[in-house]
């Protein structure tokens, strides 16, 4: 795969991978430079990736030029050889064992992947000025949710350090982790102690040869690999709780933007019918797809019910989290919107109220179960409320019809 480039290298020593070892996976140019020069050779040259082989004794500067690399457009990766922490949120962390940049390479394409895609997203964007697609300028770490496996020690204490800045999904066991890897994505996975080593190596094998996963960013707690793995965003860490979260996020961050970029490509060529936060449709498609629906299941004898999903007590971050669930989980023919009041509604075609409602029963223990926050007392427990079409509804009729019912199910 070859990359644009040019890729600088800010070294401040002899520690460092050469300029040949870029070009053995097609990278060029690569320009080294020291820190005295990076952020000028930065802002001359709109590198296509930096890499940074050493942070010591260079804070000020470090954090300055993660800034100035970090508002570039399109994404430019930053990736950080053995960072201290704390690191700018933007800093990908490479661990360089005894001198050791073979997945050093891996590890950028995986980045530039990334940086293709928002490319991409821009360059549609570009094209067509007046599509009705606007891009959420929020942190994607907003967005993330990642999967924490463990059941030792330290597994309360990651909990809440990634909890305090991420969605957190938590699996006491290998099985209830791999339920929770098909039911919804994530945008990490974090494996804490409490497995052997052979557990440990075969759950990442089992990682590595799966498409879906090949990408998601890792982090191993405790022990060490035995074997490499086909998985360029893998991280042995190790240290307190917090050291990990702030080394780690960062590549949560990638990740999470790449599938915001996803989901607004979706909805670019939806010409703007759905919402690149949720990948529901948008509030005003939802309600024309609403009135066609109830039209033609009028026309044709058809059956149409339709379910609000209301979450009490909820942040922002949980909510979209819900919606982005359902997106996934709906069946192809469904569809639905995030309301502007924080409820979802979705609508379920040619389906009877009984079973519509063993459908809406089964989304909402999905999303009970797998959509968390920090704090327990803000754990997603959705209220569901159900009606279905009649002869001569309206979307007006039946949206009203079922907020009634809604309003009746809550109290």
């Amino acid at each position: 795969m070859s990359h644009q480039g040019p890729l600088i290298i800010v070294s401040s020593g002899s520690h460092q991978p050469s300029a040949a070892f870029f070009s053995g996976v097609n990278i060029l140019p690569v320009v080294e430079t020291d820190w005295s020069e990076a952020s000028s050779a930065v802002a001359r040259l709109h590198p296509a990736a930096v890499v940074i082989t050493t942070t010591e004794n260079a804070a000020p500067a470090f954090d300055r030029l993660a800034n100035q690399v970090g508002a570039m457009q399109p994404y430019v990766p930053l990736i950080v050889v053995d960072p201290v922490a704390p690191s700018p949120g933007n800093a990908l962390p490479y661990s360089c064992a005894s001198g050791d940049f073979d997945r050093l390479g891996a590890r950028l394409t995986a980045a530039m992947r990334v940086r293709t895609l928002h490319a991409t997203v821009l360059r549609r964007l570009a094209s067509n000025p007046a599509a009705p697609v606007r891009q959420p300028a929020d942190d994607p770490i907003h967005d993330a949710t990642v999967l924490l496996i463990g059941r030792g020690a330290t597994y309360p204490a990651l909990s809440v350090v990634f909890g305090e800045q991420v969605g957190v999904v938590g699996a006491l066991s290998i099985e209830a982790a791999a339920k929770h890897l098909n039911a919804r994505s994530m945008d990490g996975i974090v494996i804490g102690e409490g497995f052997t080593g052979r557990v440990v190596e075969a759950l990442l094998t089992v990682l590595a040869e799966d498409t879906r996963f090949r990408n998601l960013p890792i982090t191993v707690t405790s022990g060490n690999l035995a074997a490499a793995y086909d998985l360029p965003n893998l991280e042995l860490m190790s240290g307190e709780p917090a050291h990990i979260a702030s080394t780690f996020l960062p590549l949560v961050r990638q990740h999470a933007l790449e599938a915001r970029l996803c989901r607004t490509l979706k909805s670019l060529d939806a010409g703007g019918l759905l919402d690149p936060r949720t990948g529901l449709l948008t509030v005003d498609a939802f309600h024309r797809e609403l009135d066609t629906a109830i039209d033609q299941t009028r026309s044709d004898g058809g059956r149409l019910s339709v379910a609000r999903f209301s979450l009490d007590r909820t942040l922002e971050r949980q909510l979209f989290d819900a919606a982005r669930i359902l997106s996934r989980l709906m069946r192809r023919m469904d569809f639905g919107t995030l309301e502007d009041d924080g409820s979802i509604i979705v609508a379920f075609s040619d389906v009877d109220p009984r079973n519509a409602h063993t459908i809406a029963r089964r989304l909402s223990s999905v999303m009970k179960h797998t959509a968390h926050s920090s704090k327990r007392a803000l754990r997603v427990d959705p209220h569901v409320a159900l009606t279905a079409s009649r002869p001569h509804d309206s979307a007006k009729s039946l949206l009203a019809r079922l907020n009634d019912a809604a309003h009746r199910a809550a109290s």
